[in-house]
């Protein structure tokens, strides 16, 4: 048994150049193409293919899969490579990054030895997830799973791959390239009476096997070796991972276990949620994904699980996710509390409101609760040649959408039975009068644009915080001191948007004023309760006519001269239309958008291209999941009542 340790230090990964071609690294070796479909069943959750990595070395995002385990999430793509994995959080260097660099990333391939084609799903009511390969030869089946342990979430990371033989017999590469962390740690081997550790920089590792797996190199630089099953037989391949702590070495037999017992806890958490409506596999699915971006050892939700994937291929807009925005968390709060997740809807709003005491109302926090970096470049080439950062330039934004953000939240914890406690009174209290005081600024909007402006969807979020806060107060949840003074100012606020926002020749709200653009964050406002019902009604035609491409819609006017569209705002104008009656039309555009995002497996990104159907944006993209669970709640009639 061979036992490896990995470990991220400070930054991204990158393997020499010189590193022997692997076997299981599908361009170096000769492929026998036979026409790609890709194909998906009615619901989300199969995805069938012959993967190709194009010239550069990529993977379309959509060929891409999740696993977490409530401290990291790793992508595994369809042709069995882990491609990005931050060890041992979600916000931690990344300890494979081929992601971003697939000539010199670090990854962990499980490769049939010949040409395959593929099919793949999560277990049902899973994050476990099973990959079937189909050769000549035979078919065997990949179980992946990172690990949970019988009392919830293991003290270490615990990554689990299981080969199982099917039919005939199948021959794997098996490859395992540690990163460097954009050349800034240089991974090594140490062994003692224990085994064989893997080092890089703060994080160690082990690398696990039984004695099926026949290596052919180990090495500071990796692993490479050969693993054969045939039908009934089965091998288990693990890694171990830790940050600058003692690890311990388990059984394989019990990892083995873990798999199935993973399995298990996600379905059984699957059955606490509280949906019986239309599309519930979907809704499942969608809770399932937002459930990966939530940091079990602090309650934190991750927008994202990646950074730097490109909103337009070859472009600037490449961002870092790995951050909890306020405005994320909150909406993702709402829909655990609308699907009946309490347990994770109480961490997150306890951790947020703490965030909110000790910082104020900023845009986004750091998983443990701190304040984020701002950009800096890191040189790797890139998702298809696009730039990589890490940190984010939105850290010190004015933003006025958090406080609509974080009443709704109070709002909907409320009427779910749930009590505020006095010190998280006070801070909401303490909110509302600093939104009374700042409405008449311009911000950066739900956007996150350099240019600060009077955007109508902050000043319509202004109006809504001021109003939960009455709403609050009114049924004793918040001090009544300041409640008057917050209804004249939100009479203020519905006055000046009335005036300055609505444009009588577009009928429609703009996208601020005195421009003639249109912004599709408006049909928000539906769901905030925004009284004026046909203006909304007619600016929810406006945007869909205007910034429509097929199933999809891009954020506001002009914005497809500079990316894709963005998923949620298709969600979000569907959610509208099923809150304002449209019922057909809430069901039909659903229907569309659900079969355009079909290619995948169920992992939702940000953005997509509406002519090519390709992925874009980071993923698994908080905001897209919880967009389309909202979408369903509304259209099965559980959306807020106003």
């Amino acid at each position: 048994m061979l036992r490896l340790t990995a470990a991220p230090g400070s930054a991204f990964s990158l393997i020499p150049d010189e590193l022997p071609a692997s076997p299981a690294c599908p361009r170096n070796r000769p492929h026998r193409s036979r026409g790609r479909t890709v194909t998906i069943d009615s619901t989300p959750d199969t995805q069938h293919g012959e993967p190709r990595r194009d010239q550069g070395g990529w993977l379309l995002l959509e060929e891409y899969a999740s696993l977490g385990d409530g401290r990291s999430v790793a992508l595994i793509g369809l042709d069995g490579s882990i491609d990005w994995w931050c060890v041992p959080h979600m916000d931690s260097p990344p300890l494979f990054d081929r992601l971003l660099s697939p000539r010199t990333g670090g990854y962990f391939a499980i490769t049939p030895c010949e040409a395959f084609r593929t099919e793949r799903r999560y277990l049902p009511d899973s994050n476990v997830l099973e990959t079937l390969f189909i050769t000549a030869s035979g078919r065997a089946r990949l179980v992946e799973s990172l690990n949970s342990g019988p009392a919830g979430r293991l003290p270490w990371a615990e990554l689990a791959r299981r080969i199982e033989g099917l039919e005939g017999s199948l021959e794997f590469d098996v490859a395992i390239d540690f990163g460097t962390q954009a050349d800034t740690v240089s991974p090594y081997l140490a062994s003692n009476d224990n085994g064989c550790v893997f080092y890089a920089g703060d994080i160690l590792g082990l690398f696990l096997h039984d004695e099926r797996l026949a290596i052919q190199r180990k090495d500071d630089l990796g692993v490479r070796a050969r693993a054969r099953v045939s039908k009934g037989e089965k091998t288990v391949l693990a890694l171990i991972a830790g940050h600058n702590e003692p690890l311990v070495v388990p059984a394989l037999e019990l990892i083995d276990q873990r798999i199935d017992g993973s399995d298990r806890e996600w379905r059984q958490w699957a059955t606490t949620l509280h949906y019986d409506g239309p599309y519930r596999s979907t809704v499942v699915r969608n809770a399932l994904a937002l459930k990966l971006l939530l940091s079990s050892p602090s309650g934190s939700i991750m927008a994202a699980a990646t950074t730097s994937l490109p909103e337009r291929i070859g472009g600037l807009k490449n961002y870092d996710y790995r951050f909890a925005w306020i405005r994320d968390a909150s909406y993702t709060i709402e829909a655990f509390i609308g699907i009946g997740a309490q347990p994770e809807a109480k961490a997150a709003f306890t951790w947020l409101l703490r965030r909110l005491g000790e910082h104020g109302p900023r845009v986004f926090y750091t998983l443990d609760g701190a304040l984020g970096e701002c950009v800096r470049p890191v040189d790797l080439p890139g998702y298809k040649n696009s730039p990589p950062v890490v940190g984010n330039d939105a850290r010190d934004q004015l933003q006025h959408g958090v406080y609509g953000d974080i009443f709704e939240t109070a709002r909907c914890f409320i009427d779910s039975g749930n009590i505020l406690d006095t010190s998280s009174a006070t801070i909401l209290s303490r909110l509302a009068d600093q939104c009374a005081d700042r409405w008449r600024q311009p911000d950066a909007g739900i956007w996150e644009l350099q240019q600060s402006r009077h955007y109508t969807t902050s000043k319509i979020s202004c109006w809504q915080a001021l109003s939960r806060a009455i709403e609050l107060a009114d049924g004793g949840h918040l001090p009544t001191t300041c409640r008057e003074r917050w209804q004249r100012e939100r009479e203020r606020v519905r006055e000046w948007i009335e005036k300055h926002c609505w444009s009588e020749a577009r009928q429609a709200y703009l996208f601020y004023p005195d421009s003639d653009r249109l912004d599709a964050s408006v049909a928000l406002a539906v769901r905030f309760g925004y009284p004026s019902v046909e203006r909304l009604r007619s600016t929810l035609d406006a945007v869909h006519e205007e910034l429509g491409a097929g199933a999809f819609h891009y954020r506001y006017s002009q914005a497809a001269q500079e990316e894709g569209c963005f998923l949620a705002c298709t969600f979000w104008l569907i959610e509208a239309w099923a809150l304002l009656g449209q019922d057909e039309r809430a069901r039909a555009a659903y229907g569309d958008a659900l079969a355009g995002l079909a290619h995948g497996v169920g992992i939702y990104s940000e953005m997509i291209d509406p002519v090519q159907g390709h992925f874009l944006g980071n993923l698994p993209q908080g905001l897209t999941h919880l967009a389309a669970l909202r979408a369903a709640l509304a259209i099965g009639g559980q959306g807020p009542q106003r």
